[in-house]
């Protein structure tokens, strides 16, 4: 394994252990569930938005219903969409998922994920709760899954 790659597994298997805003927010005025069947990953998302700006963000997993690339996603999106508009949130929601299939890498800490697209059955795990930010902030309140073709 190159020197990077073992350092984007220990960015992931850090955030997997010690996942940052791994919280409920019981003033969160837009929240989400989301659930990937396949690998039986679940999460809640809760999200405060004050105006346009999400000034507080955190998720939970169900006890065992995360898998460690779906946490490692959720804590490092957490970090990086905090203090970001709506806006500029979804544009990373797109980047993210243009980076799984293919793309260009996301900025910053996200590249960790690039290695994924080597592993499909996994895409959907790092995508999890990108689509639980993506549907938190449309507001929508129809859980999202990784199975259905409307969220992806």
């Amino acid at each position: 394994m190159s020197d990077l790659g073992e350092l984007y597994q220990q960015v992931i298997l850090d955030h997997n252990r010690n996942p940052r805003n791994f919280k409920r927010i019981e003033s969160a005025n837009r929240k989400a569930e989301g659930n990937n069947p396949l690998c039986g990953d679940r999460i809640q998302l809760y999200v405060l938005l004050e105006g346009d700006t999400i000034t507080d963000i955190g998720f939970q997993m169900p006890q065992g219903s995360g898998c460690a690339i779906s946490k490692a996603s959720a804590s490092l999106m957490t970090d990086a969409v905090k203090g970001k508009t709506a806006a500029d949130a979804e544009t990373m929601v797109q980047l993210f998922r243009d980076m799984l299939s293919g793309g260009t890498n996301a900025p910053g800490k996200l590249a960790v994920f690039s290695g994924v697209r080597a592993f499909p059955s996994r895409i959907k795990c790092a995508n999890l709760a990108w689509h639980a930010l993506h549907a938190a902030l449309q507001n929508s309140a129809e859980p999202v899954t990784t199975e259905s073709a409307r969220d992806f």
